[in-house]
């Protein structure tokens, strides 16, 4: 695949990405799934900008060139996956939990690994691959979800708690 095939693919999931995200977050509570999209972002951006500099992951082929890490991808695709997650997720027990986050991840890591085998767009390097990918994205739900889940708990006895005016 050419860098121009590349480019068009980026541009696409782009638009795709950016319409993803005025559709996920119609759905109430607004608020929750802002806090989660901008916590998934910044975790990705973190964990993105550290592999990237520890010289495991590259990204040849980007919309853009100003950053070292995937934009599209850590601050917009991985963000949506990680808001429908937990949509799905929101009155999920333990178990079902970590079993949807392994439906999220598998098809991510999949993807990304073809990406890796057949474009420009993302290089494993060192000893980093698939499966490392496949642990770090489901990691990164669980992690969000967590912190969501503590936020929702935290919110909740706020309100029963608070003094009535």
């Amino acid at each position: 695949m050419g860098r121009k095939f590349e480019l068009n693919l980026l541009r696409s999931l782009f638009i795709l990405g950016i319409g993803a995200f005025f559709h996920l977050v119609r759905k109430p509570p607004i608020k929750d799934w802002l806090i989660v999209f901008f916590l998934k972002s910044y975790i990705a951006t973190f964990l993105d900008n550290l592999l990237v500099r520890k010289g495991y992951l590259k990204y040849p082929v980007n919309l853009f060139k100003t950053f070292d890490v995937s934009v599209l991808f850590s601050y917009l695709i991985f963000p949506i996956t990680c808001v429908y997650f937990n949509q799905q997720t929101r009155n999920s027990g333990l178990k079902d939990i970590l079993l949807k986050s392994m439906i999220f991840s598998v098809p991510s890591a999949i993807a990304e690994h073809f990406l890796e085998k057949h474009t420009q767009l993302i290089r494993y390097k060192k000893s980093w691959n698939s499966y490392y990918s496949f642990i770090s994205i489901m990691a990164t739900f669980l992690v969000t979800r967590g912190i969501m889940g503590v936020i929702s708990k935290s919110s909740e006895k706020q309100r029963t708690t608070a003094p009535k005016h």
